[in-house]
């Protein structure tokens, strides 16, 4: 991954993603009581906007200085008054987690080869705190000849079984692992997405 690459994909006039949140983030986050969260590769917020909306408390952080400063600029236009819900950080997702202890932790689309990715993952369940939720929606291996869209790198794509094996050694409970469809507008089939769930047990000197 590269943040310049990602700053000049950002400063457009236009948005690159839609404002709005996935609808697989939307449908699992929707139901948990607002606490604190971590949007992890936040890109220009809409998660982590639509979070705040919703009464969240949120870090969101994206490697992309552009990225954040638009998240920024959103959060601003879309939150008024309540715009100090969201924080938005540049953080790399391969790092340490900007905080602790977030009852939510959003892995959306973050699509990395296998070390980054477990090394993402690590810092992520680090930092949810016991009992807390980390939420991972991907574009699942199985998307490439079976979906539409999405990376067409089989070395960044993840179906659940790797997630679920990724985890493995964490201190987790898997309590969804699938695939789900998604509908793509103008397309004449579906995008698949991996989706997973994971609950944060407490720590070993716990039990």
């Amino acid at each position: 991954m590269d943040p310049a690459a990602w700053d000049e994909r950002y400063s457009g006039a236009d948005l690159v993603w839609s404002g709005s949140p996935n609808v697989h983030v939307a449908d699992l986050v929707g139901r948990l009581t607002p606490g604190r969260a971590l949007d992890v590769a936040a890109g220009e917020g809409r998660n982590a906007v639509w979070l705040a909306e919703r009464g969240w408390r949120v870090v969101g952080a994206d490697f992309s200085p552009v990225a954040v400063r638009r998240m920024r600029d959103i959060a601003d236009r879309r939150l008024g008054g309540d715009a100090e819900r969201l924080e938005a950080v540049v953080a790399d997702a391969t790092q340490p987690a900007p905080g602790s202890s977030f009852d939510l932790v959003l892995f959306c689309y973050l699509q990395l080869a296998d070390g980054p990715w477990r090394t993402a993952l690590e810092h992520g369940v680090d930092a949810c705190a016991p009992g807390g939720t980390v939420v991972v929606v991907l574009h699942a291996e199985r998307n490439l000849g079976e979906g539409v869209g999405g990376p067409q790198d089989a070395s960044v794509l993840h179906d659940p079984d790797a997630v679920v094996a990724a985890v493995a050694d964490l201190p987790v409970d898997v309590e969804v692992a699938e695939v789900r469809e998604r509908v793509v507008d103008g397309a004449g089939r579906p995008a698949l997405d991996t989706v997973v769930v994971l609950r944060r047990l407490g720590d070993p000197s716990d039990a």
